[in-house]
């Protein structure tokens, strides 16, 4: 693996059952992933999009084939060590925000710290986090929110937190499921602005969606058809 490549899948196979009926999603998908791309995967309901994204972030593990971050395959990392690559290596935005209600804002972003600490290592740190999530804040613009709880967002606003969430740890890559797909066109087109700022200052994003106008805002677009990736283009920021 070359320096420049993050993250690699290859040959990814995965299956599943359905009652008695075996559902083939992913039939042998390859995907390479450099340091500081924006790439949107793009395929039809039911492609296998999402699941390819949660087995790159181990939410999920293939049937078969292999995943590697940073030249280490993922199934040679053990359960502590996947803890703390989800926790740590990769941030995710889903499309249907999954905040905390009984949390503010604040406490929803710097959320991540707490999970991956033990008490007195909260402790420790939880002044840097509380700062470091009011300064994510006040990069997406939230400040004014920060004791909100999410219920009383707007659901623009709730997906910004969730961005911050994500960033709460300074991920290596930042995977994002639908971003936008809960989401009016304006407010949509406001999440993949903060999306493209990021990657213009050096995150690591690949981003699935079924949309090809929204996948045209990445700078470069995969398509998944019967479980594999067929077609590479450029999308109209490259």
């Amino acid at each position: 693996m070359t320096n420049d490549v993050l993250l690699k899948a290859e040959g990814l196979k995965k299956t599943y059952k359905m009652g008695a009926t075996k559902v083939k999603v992913l039939t042998g998908a390859d995907l390479a992933v450099k340091k500081g791309e924006f790439i949107a995967i793009i395929g039809a309901s039911g492609s296998g999009k999402s699941t390819l994204l949660h087995i790159l972030g181990a939410l999920d593990v293939p049937d078969s084939g292999t995943v590697a971050f940073a030249g280490r395959e993922l199934s040679r990392f053990g359960a502590g060590e996947l803890n703390r690559f989800r926790n740590k290596k990769v941030g995710f935005v889903f499309q249907f925000y999954h905040l905390l209600d009984e949390l503010n804002v604040l406490e929803n972003v710097y959320l991540p710290v707490m999970a991956g600490r033990s008490v007195p290592g909260w402790f420790l740190c939880r002044k840097w986090a509380k700062n470091r999530a009011a300064e994510l804040l006040k990069q997406l613009g939230l400040s004014e929110r920060a004791r909100h709880k999410p219920y009383q967002l707007s659901g623009g606003e709730r997906q910004r937190v969730a961005i911050g969430r994500a960033l709460m740890n300074e991920p290596q890559l930042l995977l994002a499921d639908e971003p936008t797909g809960n989401l009016d066109s304006v407010t949509g087109n406001s999440i993949l602005d903060v999306l493209e700022k990021l990657n213009l200052a050096g995150q690591t994003i690949v981003m699935v969606t079924h949309d090809d106008r929204i996948a045209q805002r990445a700078g470069r677009i995969v398509t998944l058809v019967d479980g594999k990736i067929v077609h590479n283009s450029k999308g109209t920021k490259s």
